[in-house]
């Protein structure tokens, strides 16, 4: 049985590689602390437990649903691990849930730190994940998680409860190539930060996902993601781990000018405007945060409290994810 104070599992923030991963762009994932979950018991058997008891039941009644699916997978060998299924089982009989705060159709892990938790809790044998965690056995884990996570979302990558599983930035260098990476502090500008942008809304992948792939079959559209999207995202990304300030940002710049060209119906209507305000004063600059249409979008800031002034006029909340520790 789950105990009562069980790990936690952070979400996920894919700062690049959304979109372009599918035709093997590289890709940087960080676990994001202010939003996580953690196996429970709904009130009615743990009576130190205090939450929404409708929330609880909602999420066992899920779990029951996805219970079937991990029953099937393994029945028919598609999951190469040990599973405790019985144990599952029986918590779920028990009241079993997922308490969690990282908001559903924001891009931000959700399904990902279920299914980590899932695994640290239930799978026999199982891979250890951490900073220390070799190429391969990171590469065991991603196969692990795409499976058990395509429940959710018909076809997984796995990086999601992969990152939330080892706890540490990912760079994704190409299918065969993930390694656990740091992000530089001390490289930046003291007011250098990235930041989330909440649209309100929540956004669906699965629609985004199709519209992106209909719009690469014609053939000046994938010449464009292929020949200036995959390198620009690339190139940020070595910009970022490399701590090379000036280079980042111009590069940053260029690739948020190609997806409000580019990527228009991924934008809400409502933050164009704003898009196109921090490129014109080089305040900051924003980006898609996983498949876009909602959710949350990523701002990236020289400085914070410029971009905290601007955003705070427009009566739009940001969360502040990273702030560089220089000076």
């Amino acid at each position: 049985m789950v105990k009562t104070a069980s790990d936690v599992f952070y979400g996920k923030i894919i700062l690049f590689g959304e979109y372009g991963i599918i035709y093997d762009s590289m890709a940087l994932t960080i676990p994001f602390s202010h939003f996580h979950g953690e196996l429970s018991f709904d009130n009615k058997y743990n009576k130190y437990k205090y939450t929404d008891y409708d929330f609880a039941n909602n999420s066992n009644v899920q779990l029951e649903a996805y219970s079937g699916y991990l029953n099937k997978i393994i029945a028919e060998g598609e999951l190469d691990i040990k599973f405790d299924f019985d144990s599952f089982v029986k918590d779920l009989d028990n009241g079993l849930y997922f308490e969690s705060s990282i908001p559903q159709g924001f891009g931000l892990g959700s399904s990902g730190a279920l299914v980590a938790a899932l695994y640290e809790q239930y799978a026999q044998d199982k891979i250890v994940g951490n900073r220390s965690t070799t190429q391969e056995d990171t590469l065991k884990l991603k196969n692990i998680f795409s499976t058990m996570e395509s429940f959710f979302h018909g076809k997984s990558s796995g990086i999601d409860p992969l990152n939330s599983y080892i706890k540490f930035p990912l760079l994704i260098k190409s299918k065969e190539d993930i390694r656990t990476v740091g992000i530089p502090r001390n490289k930046f500008n003291n007011d250098s930060a990235i930041f989330l942008v909440n649209t309100g809304n929540p956004g669906k992948t699965e629609p985004m996902v199709n519209l992106f792939l209909e719009k690469c079959e014609e053939p000046n559209y994938f010449h464009m993601i292929t020949n200036e999207y995959i390198p620009l995202n690339n190139a940020c990304i070595n910009n970022l781990v490399n701590g090379e300030l000036e280079e980042f940002f111009k590069n940053l710049a260029k690739l948020s000018e190609l997806q409000i060209d580019h990527f228009e119906e991924m934008i809400p209507d409502r933050f164009k405007p704003v898009w196109k305000e921090g490129l014109q004063s080089d305040d900051f600059s924003l980006k898609l945060c996983g498949s876009g249409g909602g959710g949350y979008l990523l701002g990236f800031t020289p400085d914070l409290s410029k971009a905290q002034k601007y955003f705070k006029e427009k009566n739009i909340d940001i969360i502040t994810v990273y702030k560089s520790n220089r000076g």
